[in-house]
């Protein structure tokens, strides 16, 4: 799951992004209304978890111009104004959801669950397989035939995005970008270390291998048969 966090309290937003990436959610952060509005219209998310009380552009400013835009992303409002006349004008605005601060972040992290599988990929997307190996996006379960595996949430963000794209060469930029959120090279051997771990879980004990190196290029996960 990739959300998208919108709030200008950015010790905030630190806390919000590492608990949801400790939690194998992949979450990018904007700090006004202005640029929450550009990221959100130029980027697939599964959920936007916007507050209301926003520089530059209100909250309930940006859900109601991505409405406009046709971007129908399920969108969790967070505010400190928590009466009932406040929640029901934030989910009139187009919200999906209205959490008043101050919050426990295990119910955020129910709600935003909530919402990415009210968006909707298909049942058949919420799993993936290749192979006898099958990742579980919901439950954030790994088995290869039947067999549970216990992952690392790194671990599985990387899997889940390899066999997102089973049988396609995934490059090291790649990997960067959508499962560290690098958008430079750290110049270390990270994706290496985590791929070779990865490799010794998904493949010990098993008689066929599916994640190749591709010399040159990245990384394949796929099954030969």
């Amino acid at each position: 799951m990739k959300i998208l966090v919108i709030e200008d309290d950015l010790e905030a937003a630190a806390y919000m992004t590492k608990a949801f990436r400790e939690a194998g959610i992949v979450a990018d952060h904007a700090s006004d209304g202005d640029s929450g509005l550009f990221m959100g219209t130029e980027n697939a998310y599964d959920v936007l978890v916007i507050d209301r009380m926003l520089p530059r552009r209100d909250g309930l400013s940006v859900i109601s111009e991505l409405r406009k835009r046709g971007i129908n992303t399920p969108v969790l409002i967070l505010s400190a104004l928590g009466q009932v006349d406040d929640r029901v004008t934030g989910l009139r605005a187009g919200g999906d959801d209205y959490l008043p601060k101050p919050y426990a972040f295990s119910e955020l992290l129910a709600r935003v669950e909530v919402l990415g599988r009210r968006k909707g990929a298909p049942e058949q997307d919420m799993v993936y397989r290749v192979g006898d190996l099958e990742l579980d996006r919901l439950s954030h379960e790994v088995k290869r035939a039947g067999k549970e595996i216990l992952l690392q949430p790194r671990e599985f963000r990387l899997l889940e995005y390899l066999m997102k794209n089973a049988g396609q060469v995934v490059t090291r930029t790649m990997l960067l970008e959508n499962v560290w959120d690098y958008h430079f090279d750290p110049q270390t051997n990270v994706i290496d270390v985590h791929v070779s771990r990865l490799r010794s879980k998904i493949e010990k004990d098993f008689d066929k291998p599916l994640l190749k190196t591709i010399r040159g290029a990245g990384y394949m996960i796929k099954d030969e048969a």
